[in-house]
Protein backbone atom coordinates (compact mmCIF):
# COMPACT_ATOMS: atom_id res chain seq x y z
CA UNK A 1 0.00 0.00 0.00
CA UNK A 2 1.63 3.51 -0.91
CA UNK A 3 1.19 6.39 1.21
CA UNK A 4 -1.16 8.10 -1.23
CA UNK A 5 -3.54 5.04 -0.91
CA UNK A 6 -2.77 5.12 3.66
CA UNK A 7 -3.88 9.04 2.96
CA UNK A 8 -6.81 8.81 1.53
CA UNK A 9 -10.62 8.40 2.85
CA UNK A 10 -11.01 4.24 2.90
CA UNK A 11 -15.18 3.42 1.84
CA UNK A 12 -17.25 1.18 3.52
CA UNK A 13 -17.89 -0.21 0.23
CA UNK A 14 -15.83 -1.21 -2.74
CA UNK A 15 -19.06 -0.10 -4.72
CA UNK A 16 -20.80 2.76 -4.81
CA UNK A 17 -23.11 2.82 -7.85
CA UNK A 18 -24.15 0.11 -10.16
CA UNK A 19 -26.17 0.25 -13.54
CA UNK A 20 -28.19 -2.70 -15.07
CA UNK A 21 -28.26 -1.83 -18.52
CA UNK A 22 -32.03 -2.87 -20.11
CA UNK A 23 -33.85 -2.34 -23.63
CA UNK A 24 -37.08 -2.25 -22.31
CA UNK A 25 -37.43 -0.15 -19.32
CA UNK A 26 -41.01 -0.62 -18.84
CA UNK A 27 -40.37 -4.42 -18.57
CA UNK A 28 -37.29 -4.39 -16.67
CA UNK A 29 -39.01 -2.10 -13.58
CA UNK A 30 -42.25 -4.38 -13.83
CA UNK A 31 -39.58 -7.62 -13.48
CA UNK A 32 -37.76 -5.98 -10.50
CA UNK A 33 -40.28 -4.39 -8.59
CA UNK A 34 -41.70 -8.42 -8.70
CA UNK A 35 -38.72 -9.86 -8.11
CA UNK A 36 -37.76 -7.50 -5.07
CA UNK A 37 -41.23 -6.29 -4.33
CA UNK A 38 -40.34 -2.76 -3.75
CA UNK A 39 -41.47 0.59 -6.35
CA UNK A 40 -37.89 1.39 -8.15
CA UNK A 41 -37.97 5.47 -8.95
CA UNK A 42 -37.85 7.08 -12.09
CA UNK A 43 -35.92 9.89 -12.81
CA UNK A 44 -34.52 11.95 -15.69
CA UNK A 45 -30.61 11.59 -16.66
CA UNK A 46 -28.35 13.56 -19.08
CA UNK A 47 -27.36 12.54 -21.97
CA UNK A 48 -31.12 11.22 -23.10
CA UNK A 49 -30.95 8.37 -20.79
CA UNK A 50 -33.68 7.01 -18.79
CA UNK A 51 -33.01 5.35 -15.82
CA UNK A 52 -35.17 3.51 -12.72
CA UNK A 53 -33.71 3.52 -9.14
CA UNK A 54 -33.27 0.61 -6.40
CA UNK A 55 -34.55 2.44 -3.06
CA UNK A 56 -32.29 1.94 -0.89
CA UNK A 57 -31.14 4.24 2.76
CA UNK A 58 -29.12 6.92 2.55
CA UNK A 59 -25.57 5.64 2.98
CA UNK A 60 -26.47 2.28 1.02
CA UNK A 61 -24.50 1.10 -2.73
CA UNK A 62 -27.63 2.77 -4.29
CA UNK A 63 -28.02 1.42 -8.36
CA UNK A 64 -30.50 1.54 -11.13
CA UNK A 65 -31.72 0.33 -14.48
CA UNK A 66 -30.92 2.06 -17.33
CA UNK A 67 -31.90 2.09 -21.12
CA UNK A 68 -29.28 3.57 -23.63
CA UNK A 69 -28.31 3.33 -26.58
CA UNK A 70 -24.40 2.63 -25.56
CA UNK A 71 -25.84 0.14 -23.06
CA UNK A 72 -26.29 -3.33 -23.51
CA UNK A 73 -27.61 -5.96 -21.60
CA UNK A 74 -25.38 -9.39 -21.08
CA UNK A 75 -24.97 -12.51 -19.67
CA UNK A 76 -21.12 -12.72 -20.04
CA UNK A 77 -20.21 -9.39 -18.23
CA UNK A 78 -19.96 -8.71 -14.64
CA UNK A 79 -22.27 -9.90 -12.26
CA UNK A 80 -24.17 -7.63 -9.65
CA UNK A 81 -25.23 -8.99 -6.58
CA UNK A 82 -28.39 -7.84 -5.56
CA UNK A 83 -29.50 -8.04 -1.46
CA UNK A 84 -31.82 -11.71 -1.01
CA UNK A 85 -33.00 -10.06 2.01
CA UNK A 86 -33.31 -12.76 5.03
CA UNK A 87 -33.32 -15.54 2.58
CA UNK A 88 -32.79 -15.28 -1.37
CA UNK A 89 -35.39 -18.14 -1.68
CA UNK A 90 -38.72 -15.77 -1.98
CA UNK A 91 -36.98 -12.97 -4.54
CA UNK A 92 -35.34 -16.11 -6.48
CA UNK A 93 -39.45 -17.78 -6.74
CA UNK A 94 -40.27 -14.48 -7.87
CA UNK A 95 -37.61 -14.01 -10.32
CA UNK A 96 -38.42 -17.18 -11.76
CA UNK A 97 -42.48 -16.93 -12.13
CA UNK A 98 -41.52 -13.33 -13.83
CA UNK A 99 -40.05 -15.44 -16.43
CA UNK A 100 -36.01 -15.48 -15.56
CA UNK A 101 -33.95 -18.25 -16.07
CA UNK A 102 -32.17 -19.85 -13.01
CA UNK A 103 -28.54 -20.57 -13.99
CA UNK A 104 -27.24 -21.08 -10.49
CA UNK A 105 -29.92 -22.20 -7.94
CA UNK A 106 -29.13 -21.24 -4.12
CA UNK A 107 -26.03 -22.72 -3.79
CA UNK A 108 -24.07 -22.42 -0.16
CA UNK A 109 -21.20 -20.52 -0.31
CA UNK A 110 -20.09 -21.39 3.65
CA UNK A 111 -22.31 -21.39 7.10
CA UNK A 112 -20.07 -18.16 7.92
CA UNK A 113 -20.48 -16.61 4.67
CA UNK A 114 -24.34 -17.36 3.25
CA UNK A 115 -26.14 -18.04 0.22
CA UNK A 116 -25.97 -17.27 -3.53
CA UNK A 117 -28.04 -17.51 -6.40
CA UNK A 118 -27.97 -16.14 -10.32
CA UNK A 119 -30.32 -15.48 -12.94
CA UNK A 120 -31.07 -14.12 -16.64
CA UNK A 121 -33.31 -11.66 -15.85
CA UNK A 122 -36.03 -10.06 -18.54
CA UNK A 123 -33.01 -8.08 -20.45
CA UNK A 124 -30.69 -10.99 -20.53
CA UNK A 125 -28.24 -10.15 -17.97
CA UNK A 126 -26.90 -12.08 -15.45
CA UNK A 127 -27.86 -11.17 -12.06
CA UNK A 128 -26.95 -12.66 -8.76
CA UNK A 129 -28.45 -12.58 -5.25
CA UNK A 130 -27.10 -13.19 -1.67
CA UNK A 131 -28.33 -14.02 1.51
CA UNK A 132 -27.05 -15.22 4.80
CA UNK A 133 -29.88 -18.11 5.02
Amino acid sequence: MTSQATSQTVSPNVAVWFEIPVTDLARAVRFYEGVFAVGLIQEPCPSGMTMAVFPAEPTAVKGCLIQHENCTPSADGTTVYLNGGDDLSAPLARAEQAGARIVVPKTLITPEIGYFAQFIDSEGNRIGLYSMR
